[in-house]
């Protein structure tokens, strides 16, 4: 386990990422994700209020809701998760207003069935409204123990300096962490620019699409057969930007350790200076076995070295 910046909390390597539930997963098929996350050493449950409004029929709060059931079955673990879900992308409830906050957080408490938010993402940056205004709602929630600590998940660099040195001005929550899109083959955005303010503020970073959709499980190969996903077209498209090297380097490391290609490439995410957790998902108990030994892989400097080297000219 490791710290979540700044805060108190206290984090396993792989964060699950549950957008899939109430999507393509059932609610039984992601009880039984969660029981296997758990037993497989993992603490840190990344859900979002707007999972999955998407799907015809469906009107947000999905996940939660499925997540909320199987907390409700498990309440002896409760105190040992670290349960983060997001505000600002839902229909009715977008952007980051003092009411949009202070609305959501209530409704994301009831579907999860608890009583606090360990991490409360804003889910997209909001420049409609003030920043004082969001960092003093995030403040009033920590204030009654609705939520222990709060993160930025899709901020540009300059909107996440501006945002913490409000914080520091103004006496406000602060954000701890945050929750960009970085992989082994989604690199520039992050690395020019992002990773610097975290590291200077001493946040964490917990990326999503940690397998950049599924495209560093290796299901995706040079003439290799279709993959049933609907995120198909979109990993299959990096095999068109240099991905079949980087799966090369990939096979080579995992190989060495004896482990599948998806751990590899979350190891890598994992060793960068300002990562902690990256997020990967599941639809099954069978993908979530390919994904768990991450938390107890340690890659060598030349490992990271090699990964880091296979895409840094195209990533």
């Amino acid at each position: 386990m490791t710290k979540l910046g700044t805060s108190d909390l206290d984090v396993s390597t792989l964060s699950l990422g549950t957008n899939v539930f109430g999507w393509n997963v059932d609610e039984a098929g992601a009880h039984a994700v969660l029981d296997a996350y758990v037993a497989g050493g993992g603490n840190f449950i990344d859900t979002a209020d707007v999972y999955s409004a998407w799907i015809p029929g469906n009107r947000g709060g999905e996940s939660e809701t499925i997540i909320g059931t199987w907390l409700a079955a498990h309440p002896e673990r409760r105190d040992d998760l670290v349960v983060a879900t997001k505000v600002g992308a839902l229909h009715g409830l977008e952007g980051l207003s003092r009411n949009a906050i202070l609305t959501a957080a209530d409704a994301s408490l009831q579907r999860l069935q608890t009583d606090r938010i360990d991490l409360y993402w804003a889910h997209i940056d909001d420049q409609d409204t003030p920043l004082e205004e969001t960092l003093g709602a995030f403040g009033e929630l920590i204030g009654a123990g609705k939520v222990r600590a709060i993160g930025a998940s899709n901020h540009s660099a300059p909107r996440l300096a501006e945002a913490l040195e409000v914080s520091r001005r103004e006496g406000l929550a602060a954000y701890v962490a945050l929750q960009p899109q970085y992989n082994l083959v989604e690199r520039k955005d992050y690395e020019n620019g992002l990773a610097s303010v975290v590291a200077e503020h001493g946040l964490s970073t917990v990326p999503y699409f940690g397998l950049a959709k599924g495209f560093l499980t290796g299901k995706y190969r040079p003439g290799g057969p279709e993959v049933d996903s609907p995120r198909a077209p979109a990993a299959a498209a990096y095999l068109r930007h240099g991905g079949a090297a980087v799966l090369d380097v990939l096979d080579e490391v995992a190989a060495a350790h004896d482990v599948p290609v998806a751990a590899i490439a979350l190891a890598w995410l994992a060793a960068q200076p300002t990562v902690v957790s990256p997020i990967a998902s599941a639809r099954t108990v069978q993908q979530l076995e390919d994904l768990l030994p991450v938390n107890q892989i340690a890659l060598t400097a030349d490992e990271v070295a090699a990964l880091s080297a296979a895409t840094s000219a195209s990533a």
